[in-house]
C-alpha cells in the first residue's frame, strides 16, 4: 500500500497530513527518508518522527442479530448488539443498519477502509434479504417494484423472487427502512425481514445471536 495510506491506518491522521510529514522529512522506511507515492507493506520498518509505527489489528465478525435488538451502543430501553459481544469486540462499529424488528447478517469492524467499501452506493454492493409479507403480492404490484416506486427519498427498485406472501429481495443500495416503505407504498405490509448475505458475506450456518470472527 502508500505510505501515506500506511500511515493514516497506523495512526489515524488524514492521508493528506501524512503526506505533509512525509514532505517535512519526519517519516523513514527502512532507515531511509520516505517519499510520497512510496509502497509499503508490513515486512518494512516505518518510523514517524523517530518513532516506529505499526498497523492496526484489524477485527471483523459476522452477526446473526435476532429482533428485537438495535444497532446502536445506546438502546434506550431495548437491547443492543453489543449485549451480544463479548467486552473486548465492543470497540467494533456496525457496517449500515438492520432496524429493530429486522434480523439477519449484520457486519461489525473496526476497518474503516473495509467499512467505506461495503457501505458506500458507488460500490453497488448486492443485498439479499427474505421477507414475509402480510398477503399476497400481486403480479402486477410485483412489477411495480421492480421497475421503481418513487418514495419521499427517492426511487426503490427492488429485484424480487418469490410467491404469494414469501419473498427474496435483491437491492444494492440501503436508505432507512427502504424495502418497509417500499412495500407498503403498495399496500403491503413486510411483517418478517431477514437478511441473509451482504456483498461477498453470506449467513450461512451463524445462529441467531451468535457470530464469527471473519
Amino acid at each position: 500500500m502508500r505510505i501515506n495510506k500506511y500511515i493514516a491506518l497506523a495512526t489515524n491522521i488524514s492521508r493528506r497530513e501524512a503526506d505533509k510529514l512525509i514532505i517535512n522529512n519526519k517519516v523513514e522506511i527502512n532507515g531511509k527518508k520516505a517519499v510520497i507515492g512510496a509502497e509499503v507493506d508490513q515486512t518494512d520498518h516505518v518510523y514517524l518522527s523517530g518513532k516506529k509505527i505499526l498497523l492496526k489489528k484489524f477485527t471483523t465478525i459476522a452477526l446473526n442479530k435476532p429482533r428485537g435488538y438495535v444497532c446502536s451502543r445506546r438502546g434506550q430501553g431495548s437491547k443492543t448488539l453489543y449485549d451480544l459481544l463479548p467486552k473486548q469486540l465492543n470497540h467494533l462499529k456496525p457496517v449500515g443498519r438492520l432496524d429493530k424488528d429486522s434480523s439477519g447478517l449484520i457486519l461489525l469492524t473496526n476497518n474503516g477502509d473495509l467499512a467505506h467499501k461495503l457501505s458506500h452506493p458507488s460500490n453497488h454492493k448486492k443485498k439479499i434479504y427474505e421477507i414475509e409479507l402480510n398477503k399476497s403480492l400481486s403480479d402486477d404490484k410485483k412489477n411495480m417494484i421492480e421497475r421503481g416506486i418513487l418514495l419521499e427519498d427517492g426511487l426503490s427498485k427492488l429485484q424480487l423472487s418469490g410467491t404469494g406472501k414469501n419473498w427474496a429481495v435483491t437491492m444494492q443500495e440501503g436508505r432507512n427502512r427502504q424495502i418497509r416503505r417500499t412495500f407498503s407504498a403498495v399496500g403491503c405490509r413486510v411483517i418478517k425481514l431477514h437478511r441473509r448475505s451482504f456483498g461477498d458475506y453470506k449467513l450461512n450456518n451463524i445462529k441467531e445471536g451468535e457470530f464469527i470472527i471473519i
